[in-house]
């Protein structure tokens, strides 16, 4: 039996756990094969590991670019043109919120030029999750514009599908009624919070009591996979021992976001999601020259209240809780997407018409997300760290 073979492109961690959500759409079709293939990155050293867990079928990178495929998927631009097939590329994130300032790549990371027409070649389609997303486009890369496809956001509709279930994420996590969960949040680069964890950490540690309050740390892969994971926990071992929930970069981090009940974040796609929860929020950092103005995280980065380095912090998060109006944070979450619960009919329609194959004969349900693994150092509490 002739079966149609699709490759799934992952750079990093943060790009494979991505199209996880999308290789989703195509299972149970016998008439599919699914494989892998890992691109040279800076931050590509994890991907094996995370391959290998999958249990995936794997080909070396030079070996898939002498291959033809009936179907590639990429959410990054690096070496895609060397792929022989009808090219699907995506975000790797919530929108388009980040921008290059300077040189010859200035312009909003994923939208510029050379994300968009990687080694000068035109994809099939450009999957964006908001019709916005068409004016600057239009700007930036017009070339793009006929291939450009308004799907949705795959992690807005899972994050919305799982909601119903934030007590059971938080039972799972080990969290009594009369505890409090706060989420700190990091993306990556120097202007992120995580630069600024050497201030942050001390307050979440001395200024909470352990018997009301629970941290977890939630670390973008780049981090873990640029600094090395042995420096990573090293700078953190004094939390895990502690009793911080270190969340490892290849756990799923939506379930834990939705279990929060702060979120204090940085200009990154997991704060922005983070909107979607009803957490009250605060920002540690958001840098106004690496934030692209049209985003969604702009306007965040003007409205959510912005944490103060001279108040006590449950000060702070009493007051962000008493000030909080989710209905606010409306024009926000409404800018992710202008495809809301609709991500799995666009993307599986859009894969199988470039597939040149009929769709399954049942409508693609988003599946709420699995319940999260409790930190082991929650169960034993702060200063007792499990072996």
């Amino acid at each position: 039996m002739g079966r149609k073979k699709v490759l799934a492109v992952i750079h990093t961690v943060t790009y494979g756990k991505r199209l996880l959500d999308v290789l989703s759409l195509l299972e149970a079709d016998f008439r599919i094969q699914v494989v892998f293939t890992a691109p040279p990155h800076a931050f590509g050293d994890d991907v094996p590991a995370f391959l290998a867990r999958l249990g995936s079928m794997v080909l070396p990178w030079d070996q898939a670019t002498r291959m033809t495929f009936d179907l590639a998927l990429a959410v990054g631009p690096r070496g895609v043109q060397y792929i022989d097939a009808p090219l699907i590329t995506l975000p790797h994130g919530a929108n388009y919120l980040k921008r290059v300032t300077g040189g010859a790549n200035a312009g909003v990371a994923g939208l510029r030029r050379q994300d968009l027409l990687p080694g000068g070649r035109l994809p099939a389609a450009v999957g964006v999750p908001h019709h916005a997303e068409l004016h600057e486009l239009a700007r930036s890369c017009p070339e793009a514009l006929p291939v450009a496809r308004v799907i949705g956001d795959p992690v807005y509709d899972r994050i919305l599908a799982s909601l119903p279930l934030r007590a059971a994420y938080r039972r799972a996590l080990g969290l009594s009624e009369a505890q409090k969960l706060v989420v700190a949040v990091s993306t990556w680069g120097a202007q992120s919070s995580f630069g600024r964890f050497d201030a942050l950490l001390p307050r979440l540690i001395g200024e909470l009591p352990a018997a009301l309050y629970r941290t977890a740390l939630l670390v973008h892969p780049n981090v873990w996979a640029g600094h090395g994971a042995y420096q990573v926990k090293s700078w953190l071992a004094r939390c895990d021992q502690l009793g911080m929930g270190i969340v490892p970069p290849e756990a799923d981090w939506r379930s834990i976001l939705i279990a929060a009940d702060w979120i204090i974040g940085d200009h990154g796609s997991v704060t922005l999601y983070g909107t979607l929860t009803g957490a009250p929020m605060l920002l540690a950092s958001s840098p106004e020259r690496e934030i692209n103005p049209s985003s969604p995280a702009a306007t965040l980065a003007a409205h959510a209240p912005t944490l103060s380095p001279t108040h006590p912090l449950m000060e702070q998060l009493d007051y962000v809780a008493q000030e909080y109006r989710h209905e606010e944070y409306a024009p926000i979450r409404s800018r992710i997407t202008s495809e809301p619960g609709r991500f799995n009919r666009n993307m599986r329609k859009l894969m199988y018409q470039l597939l040149g194959m009929g769709q399954p004969a049942h409508e693609p349900v988003t599946i709420p997300l699995p319940e999260p693994l409790a930190p082991a150092t929650w169960a034993t509490g702060r200063g007792e760290a499990s072996a």
